[in-house]
């Protein structure tokens, strides 16, 4: 095994480390477990609360954690594994009343999963070189460009480069003062590259107009199993660069239809605790 640029076997150092991290991890959820979980001020504003049932998860097409509250053990990586889920032992966590209560227990049992798959993870990785490195090298960007110009570049791979202001993002008020603001013509300033999701879109459809891909006439639909539930997307291909149709199927876009029929009979507060359990992302909700 190779890392960071020297022999060592992954599971007394590499491996050590990511355990002791899980560990923390484990300590702050029994620590959230022993606060929340048997405190009746929360079980009492939970229970009861937000629910729906198995049948109306269903036919809403809700998924994830919502749906499994309600007592349905459906999970993409036990129904349909991909990757190595096929080769990992975990529990599909389930509650039986569908309310705000099941989905807090479903969550914070999944979490454990979550770790228990990390852990399996890390005992399954074969032996091989790795890229990782644990104590990280930082040289001038001047000097990885004269070692690159020399061919010098194996050495260069387990090396990071020290930036300067411009490259790390300081050009809006420049970039602002002499380019047009034209998104479909002028690259984003570097703040937004980096700083937020739409800079980073723009800049990479920009870049990569046309993408050069040309995937084969057919139609696919792979889902994966999201935070909040499958996360699938089924796609037409006519042999071109650009997909003629694309359909996304999001997690949360079905929880959010179905959450007005889960407020029925609960007070104005109770909204709060219930849209929360959706876990609702505004850029996987928009439509």
């Amino acid at each position: 095994m190779r890392i960071g640029g020297v022999k060592a076997d992954l599971t007394q150092d590499f491996a050590h480390k990511a355990f002791e991290k899980i560990a923390d991890v484990r300590k702050v959820l029994i620590e959230a477990d022993e606060l929340l979980s048997r405190n009746r001020i929360f079980v009492d504003r939970m229970k009861d609360i937000g629910k729906i049932s198995a049948q109306d998860a269903i036919d809403y097409g809700i998924t994830g954690p919502f749906l499994r509250s309600t007592g349905v053990a459906y999970d993409v990586r036990r129904a349909s594994p991909y990757l190595i889920y096929d080769k990992l032992d975990f529990e599909v966590p389930v509650g039986s009343t569908g309310d705000n209560l099941d989905r807090y227990f479903v969550r914070m049992a999944e979490m454990e999963q979550s770790l228990r798959i990390i852990e399996q993870c890390f005992q399954q990785i074969p032996d091989g070189a790795v890229s990782a490195d644990l104590t990280g090298c930082i040289i001038p960007a001047a000097q990885m460009v004269d070692s690159a110009k020399m061919g010098r570049t194996e050495e260069l791979i387990e090396d990071e480069v020290s930036l300067d202001p411009t490259l790390q993002g300081s050009t809006r008020k420049y970039h602002d003062a002499i380019n047009a603001n034209k998104k479909d013509v002028v690259l984003p300033a570097k703040e937004n590259t980096y700083g937020n999701i739409e800079g980073l879109m723009n800049h990479f459809k920009l870049v990569m107009y046309g993408h050069g891909i040309h995937p084969p006439v057919g139609e696919v639909y792979f889902p994966v199993e999201g935070a909040n539930g499958e996360l699938g997307f089924y796609i037409v291909s006519d042999g071109r660069d650009q997909p003629w149709r694309v359909r996304v199927h999001p997690p949360c876009f079905p929880i959010m239809a179905a959450l007005p029929k889960c407020l029925i009979g609960d007070m104005m507060a109770d909204l709060v605790p219930t849209f929360g359990s959706v876990n609702m992302i505004a850029g996987e909700l928009d439509r």
